[in-house]
């Protein structure tokens, strides 16, 4: 049991009814979740109001109450605590809770559009090869040394994270690399952890449904920054003119990484084929495993990172010349008929624009790229046109198909694709609702050399539709399809 006064350090307090030097059991923020003797903490969510819930977790046996306005009716029998900002508290309780479980190993933030879960993982896997007991949180996994947990947000709730933290520390992790969103740092999930470093990857197109405008995501990316210690080190894409701006106000150690300006961690690419890339990473040669310039870029800031974290030059290009990619990231892989397959988690303009014109790269002569992509529903609705007319323009031809419609009409969301393909591109463009037979049509229409890219759902075993997930799984669908052809 905790004692409520030694969990409130620098949680910023209104008011207080009732005496501190209770104890209580368990933090909840769920009232469904509430037990005897738990604290309950009301937010402010996007949907809900976890206030109009006070009185449910009362019932169950809440003792101590954390919310940003009293209810009417005080319970004399109870603790009451007022504070400025729901979200804050909680994360900065939690912390406490978990007695801090950050300051005890070198944790390490992602953040960007694109590239967060491939150098998080990447990251991991490195530090894993060399020897060290490693962290992940990600879109795909929670790694606690190899324990894995199934993963259900990208930064997943303040509680989760330092129980987690906490996991790691008592497992004797030395690092951990955890992927940072806008939303949870606008939600502040991330308050009350100490960073040892910072990465930005870049800034594109997404996320408009939720921050209204692109300089409102920008600025809720350089929170995360701003907050850092003059002890942290923050590595910045500086190609990105946004990597800039995450600097201005930082008092972290600041470092860069490049593949076209100068830079401390420099990238250039000597070749690039569907089996790899052969890099220059600071004038020092390494062939790797993954495809496409997205991904240099992706490798120079892993090296940048395990540099900045103390690792020998020479061992870690030589682990980087063994990692592999990141499930769902540009994997792909080559049917007996000669017909590549690729699986992409593409799901922004930038990054599908990125991966359309690696294939585009590679490619060496007139083999065809039939692209499957979709957008998902209850999301940024101003990507989708722009979606439709990047595949278009850089494909051979297009199925445009459903993604997670979730509780929208799958059927309008193509629509609203559509409207981005260009008067000469209609003709390359197919409209396919049933993804599955999206994905067959495709194979049926690729012959020896042609290269199938799937976007959008990457890693994902699943798609949502009105609120229920069924198993979907691209790279099983298409591994079935194309063997179909080869029998």
């Amino acid at each position: 049991m905790k004692i409520v006064k030694d969990i409130l350090y620098k949680v910023s307090i209104k008011a207080v009814h009732g005496s501190t030097s209770v104890g209580f059991n368990e933090i909840q923020f769920n009232s469904r979740k509430v037990g005897e003797n738990d604290m309950f903490v009301a937010q402010k969510g996007v949907v809900f109001d976890g206030h109009k819930f006070i009185d449910k977790a009362i019932e169950l046996g809440a003792k101590v109450i954390v919310c940003e306005d009293l209810p009417k009716n005080i319970n004399s029998e109870l603790v009451y605590i007022k504070v400025n900002d729901s979200n804050e508290a909680l994360a900065i309780m939690a912390a406490n809770f978990y007695d801090n479980p950050s300051s005890k190993l070198k944790l390490v933030g992602v953040t960007g559009t694109n590239g967060k879960t491939t150098v998080a993982t990447l990251l991991y896997n490195l530090f894993q090869s060399a020897g060290y007991k490693t962290g992940l949180l990600s879109t795909v996994k929670v790694l606690v040394d190899k324990q894995e947990y199934a993963a259900t947000h990208t930064t997943p709730n303040s509680l989760a994270i330092n129980n987690y933290l906490n996991e790691m520390v008592e497992a004797g992790v030395d690092f951990c690399f955890m992927e940072v969103s806008s939303h949870g740092i606008h939600q502040k999930r991330t308050e009350g952890l100490q960073f040892d470093g910072g990465v930005f990857t870049n800034l594109t197109h997404d996320h408009l449904d939720y921050h209204k405008t692109f300089k409102e995501y920008r600025d809720v990316k350089k929170m995360f920054f701003d907050t850092m210690s003059k002890n942290a080190f923050a590595l910045v894409n500086i190609d990105d003119k946004n990597g800039a701006v995450m600097l201005q106000n930082t008092t972290a150690k600041k470092y860069t990484y490049a593949q076209k300006t100068m830079a401390d961690f420099k990238v250039k690419i000597l070749e690039s084929q569907f089996t790899g890339l052969l890099l220059t990473i600071n004038e020092n040669e390494v062939w790797a495993k993954l495809i496409g310039s997205f991904n240099a870029y992706n490798l120079v800031a892993v090296y940048g990172v395990s540099q900045l974290l103390g690792m020998e030059s020479i061992e870690s290009l030589r682990i980087i010349s063994e990692l592999e990619n990141v499930s769902g990231r540009f994997q792909h892989f080559i049917s007996e008929d000669g017909v590549t397959a690729i699986i992409d988690y593409a799901h922004t303009p930038d990054a599908l624009k990125n991966v359309l014109e690696t294939i585009n790269d590679i490619r060496t002569g007139n083999e065809e790229i039939i692209t499957v992509v979709g957008c998902g529903g209850d999301r940024d609705k101003t990507k989708r046109p722009i979606m439709g007319r990047i595949a278009s323009q850089l494909s051979t031809q297009v199925i445009f198909t459903s993604d997670n419609p979730r509780s929208e009409d799958a059927q309008s969301i193509l629509d609203e694709i559509e409207l981005g393909v260009e008067p000469q591109n209609y003709r390359k463009t197919l409209t396919i609702l049933d993804r599955e037979q999206a994905i067959k049509t495709a194979t049926k229409l690729a012959k020896k050399g042609d290269i199938i890219l799937i976007a959008g759902k990457g890693h994902e075993t699943y798609q949502e539709v009105n609120g229920v997930r069924t198993h979907f799984n691209d790279f099983e669908k298409v591994s079935q399809y194309l063997n179909a052809i080869e029998n």
